[in-house]
């Protein structure tokens, strides 16, 4: 028979590493780092360091285009409106003339009579001055005609320009509607994102500047003044190593050609909003790079930049510029803009955000 010592301390032991493996399983050993209740401002941003959501970036991107194409097509109307107003008024003015001429003319025919035709006919005295006749009656008959022809595709005219400028002013009406409608929307989006970040939201900052921005080359646009559709089809050029778009790149050179040449960063892949289609550019408030909050000097250059962007809105095909916990639209000028987690990037305080068209 085996002795019963050895068995009964091997049982021992088993029985205490069994009590060690119960003890750390329940969590009665100290909790590491690994393990440990991510916050609620953590859980906040996940894979974007820009800040804000997907859904808050698709809705002011929506609103923004919307804004620009309605903005587009009712300064369309109005030049249309001004062209057919001048037509307009020319063609009254025609109308008048060729209705004094057709006054005349009747006139004329009144006081000459019936016999007319027949004097002017048999009042000759060859047939040379006969033919003469003959040709000088159908001239004048053809003026007649002419003018009369002449009036009422006048007063045709004067019709057709009328119900065209009626029909630009509801397009024009149309278009201030969907206007407000995308103005509404895009600050809808913003109050809403505010509203769950209050907690993380600071005061709203004045971007504006008293120094004149340079003025930017224009993009390049379709005939009719819309943007033209592009992908993001150009080297990257910051060291984003990427793509972007024709007109991202655009604006990147005019702001290095207005002196913002500090570091910037456009392409970014996994994340929302406009930087994987390479319409999106972040511009560094410092020299070398993302940092902390903008102060001093970098905060005054961060506030130029932004005035740059803004200012030269339209040549740029600007969709949304943020900086310093705002952003501008052109839509609703700045607005409160809070970022998901309260830190520089997604607040914005160490650099300016660029979306393009």
């Amino acid at each position: 028979m085996p002795p019963v010592a050895p068995v009964r301390h091997r049982a021992a032991h088993v029985a205490a590493l069994i009590i060690v493996a119960l003890t750390l399983s329940a969590g009665l050993a100290p909790a590491g780092p690994a393990v440990a209740a991510p916050s609620a401002r953590q859980n906040a941003v996940t894979d974007d360091p820009e800040g804000g959501t997907p859904a808050l970036r698709a809705e002011l991107e929506a609103a923004s285009k919307g804004y620009l194409d309605a903005k587009r097509a009712l300064a369309e109307s109005v030049q249309r409106q001004q062209q057919l107003t001048a037509q307009l008024k020319t063609a009254k003015a025609e109308h008048a003339e060729r209705t004094a001429l057709v006054e005349q003319i009747a006139d004329q025919a009144y006081r000459t009579g019936p016999l007319r035709t027949a004097s002017v006919l048999l009042d000759n005295t060859s047939p040379t001055n006969f033919q003469d006749r003959v040709a000088a009656l159908e001239a004048v008959v053809a003026n007649e005609n002419q003018a009369l022809q002449e009036l009422q595709e006048t007063q045709e005219q004067i019709a057709q320009d009328t119900r065209a400028v009626e029909a630009e002013i509801i397009e024009q009406r149309k278009q201030e509607t969907l206007m407000a409608k995308r103005k509404q929307q895009a600050e809808k989006a913003l109050t809403v994102a505010n509203e769950q970040a209050r907690a993380a939201a600071a005061a709203p900052t004045n971007t504006s500047t008293a120094q004149n921005s340079a003025e930017a080359a224009p993009a390049p646009r379709n005939p009719d003044g819309s943007w033209p559709a592009e992908s993001c089809s150009v080297n990257d050029p910051t060291p984003a190593d990427g793509c972007i778009t024709p007109r991202t790149l655009h604006a990147l050179n005019e702001a290095k050609a207005a002196g913002f040449t500090r570091y910037v960063s456009c392409f970014r892949s996994g994340s929302s909003g406009e930087h994987p289609k390479g319409r999106a550019c972040d511009f560094a408030a410092q020299q070398d790079g993302f940092g902390g909050d903008a102060t001093g000097g970098d905060r005054t250059y961060g506030n130029n930049l932004a005035a740059f962007l803004v200012d030269n809105a339209d040549q740029l095909a600007v969709l949304y510029v943020i900086w310093y916990r705002q952003i501008w639209l052109p839509s609703s000028g700045w607005q409160s803009y809070s970022g998901a987690a309260g830190d520089p990037s997604s607040d914005h305080t160490n650099h300016v955000h660029l979306s393009v068209y």
